[in-house]
């Protein structure tokens, strides 16, 4: 079923897309105060309203204006799954000049000392330009960057859900409802540090204390080794984690499924890593997808922590038995992802392995939308 989630033309200015300073100068471009900037913002980001007339503290001739040439991140929710534990979240998502985009909410109770979780997987992109031969939305090709507003309609679509209905575990009734967003990873369709602009003002917006006040310790940006990027990421003053999209330890096998190695190799990319970590003294998480029989075995899990071991306290492994896609690779089996991990313990390594979710939902970033283009078809 299609959910109309709000209309507009592209003459409209999308105010999601706006930094606190950018949606001041437009206030004062149209001889409005630019303290209403605050309130817009306090609407948007804390009462998460979509609609202008629901802003009741401005003048209604400003919300007659906004009505006529400004709109609320425009979007057509095209389909929404829910995995069988309803942990997992996706939609698919139809921009403004029809293109398609996922996004992904996951949803995790307290366990032990950690805090219940809502993490948004945001796209940054439609479709990707790097290729990787184990991911659905390499195999698409690159279309275009997003906007920052339509990377922060993303997040603040799953939050409007979540205030609308806190969700609780099943099977666990006394834990405390979570009702907002808590962390977003940029980790969906596209490759974030390419559309480098447009994703840090994403990130600006939804960390601005006066709007969304995300903290920046709790977003992480994820890229599959684009250097440049990732040296001018470290000196950024916004505190945000790197992910690196790393799945081979040698250039050898790296180059097979990441042709982005053959630009930017090991040596270069880790170089970049101990450049950022210098700079910020943050840890770096190495993603790292199992692939049964190509990139899983002892010798593998040998080279990989000998290449992250310099690094010491700063590497952290994260494993992810892969999800099926068109290029036919299959997860591993328990066994051998222990024994993989072990290894990299053994070399001072720290990694946690990621629990599947919402396999069931086809989850995994480029899935649902080759599903539904297929559908179509």
């Amino acid at each position: 079923m299609t959910r109309i989630v709000s209309h507009t033309t592209t003459k409209k200015i999308d105010l999601l897309a706006l930094t606190l300073p950018q949606l001041q100068q437009w206030l004062k471009e149209q001889g409005e105060p630019s303290f209403r900037a605050k309130q817009i913002y306090n609407w948007l980001y804390t009462h998460l309203v979509t609609d202008f007339a629901e802003m009741t503290n401005l003048p209604q001739s400003l919300r007659s204006r906004l009505a006529q040439e400004a709109s609320i991140g425009p979007i057509v929710v095209r389909r929404e799954l829910h995995s069988k534990d309803d942990r997992t979240r996706k939609i698919l998502l139809e921009l403004p000049d029809g293109k398609l985009i996922e996004s992904v909410l996951m949803l995790y109770p307290p366990l032990g000392e950690s805090s219940a979780r809502a993490t948004v997987c945001v796209s940054s992109q439609a479709g990707c330009a790097f290729g990787c031969t184990f991911c659905a939305t390499g195999q698409m090709g690159f279309e275009r960057h997003l906007s920052a507003g339509e990377i922060v309609v993303q997040v603040l679509y799953f939050a409007r859900e979540l205030r609308k209905a806190p969700w609780v575990a099943r099977g666990l009734p006394d834990s405390k409802p979570i009702d907002h967003i808590t962390n977003i990873v940029l980790m969906g369709m596209g490759e974030p540090l390419h559309n480098y602009d447009n994703v840090l003002r994403a990130l600006h917006i939804l960390n601005s204390p006066d709007g969304f006040n995300l903290g920046a310790r709790h977003m992480t940006v994820s890229t599959v080794g684009l250097v440049p990027a990732i040296r001018k990421l470290s000196q950024e003053p916004l505190q945000v984690h790197l992910a690196i999209s790393l799945h081979a330890p040698t250039d050898e096998l790296r180059g097979q499924t990441m042709p982005v190695n053959r630009k930017y190799p090991l040596s270069e990319l880790l170089a970049a890593c101990e450049d950022y970590i210098a700079a910020t003294r943050r840890q770096v998480t190495f993603e790292y997808v199992l692939l049964a029989g190509v990139n899983d075995t002892p010798t593998h899990a040998h080279q990989l922590g000998e290449l992250l071991a310099p690094l010491a306290q700063f590497a952290h492994v994260n494993c992810i038995p892969v999800n099926a896609t068109a290029a036919g690779y299959r997860p591993p089996g328990p066994e051998a992802i222990r024994t993989f991990r072990d290894i990299l313990f053994q070399h001072g390594v720290s990694n946690s392995v990621r629990a599947e979710r919402g396999d069931d939902i086809a989850a995994a970033c480029g899935q649902l939308r080759t599903h539904f283009d297929t559908s179509k078809s």
